[in-house]
C-alpha cells in the first residue's frame, strides 16, 4: 500500500512534466523565449525573467534530449543570435508569435541580409 509521500512525489513529477510542454517549433517561426536570469547586485541575488523574441533559424537534433533551437533578432541595428537547448531548466515558457511560410529546413541565408527581411 503506497503511503502519502510517494503519492505527493508522483504528483509533483507529473506537474513538472505538464509545466514543461514545449510547442512544436519550426524554422521561420517568430517566438518569444522566457528565460530565468539570476543577477547579483548590492542587495543580493535577484531573479527575473528575460524575454528574447526572434526568428527561428534552425532546429537541431529533433526530439532528442540535447535538441537546440537557434533564434535570431536585430536589436538596435545589431544582429543577435542565441542557441537555446530546449530542455534547459531556466526556460520558463516558449510562445509562438507568428508562423512564416518557408521552403528551407535551415534559414542561415537570413544572416547575409543587411536590411531587415520581412518573412510572410
Amino acid at each position: 500500500m503506497p503511503n502519502q509521500t510517494d503519492q505527493k512525489q508522483e504528483e509533483t513529477k507529473e506537474e513538472k512534466i505538464i509545466e514543461r510542454i514545449i510547442p512544436d517549433i519550426k524554422p521561420g517561426m517568430t517566438i518569444r523565449v522566457h528565460q530565468k536570469i539570476k543577477e547579483m547586485g548590492a542587495k543580493g541575488e535577484r531573479e527575473r525573467i528575460q524575454v528574447f523574441e526572434g526568428i527561428v533559424l534552425a532546429r537541431k537534433h529533433g526530439k532528442e534530449k540535447g535538441a537546440t533551437i537557434t533564434v535570431r533578432k536585430i536589436s538596435f541595428g545589431v544582429a543577435v543570435e542565441k542557441i537555446f537547448p530546449i530542455d534547459l531548466p531556466t526556460i520558463v515558457k516558449i510562445e509562438i508569435v507568428n508562423q512564416a511560410k518557408v521552403r528551407r529546413a535551415k534559414l542561415y541565408f537570413l544572416r547575409d541580409y543587411k536590411k531587415k527581411l520581412k518573412i510572410n
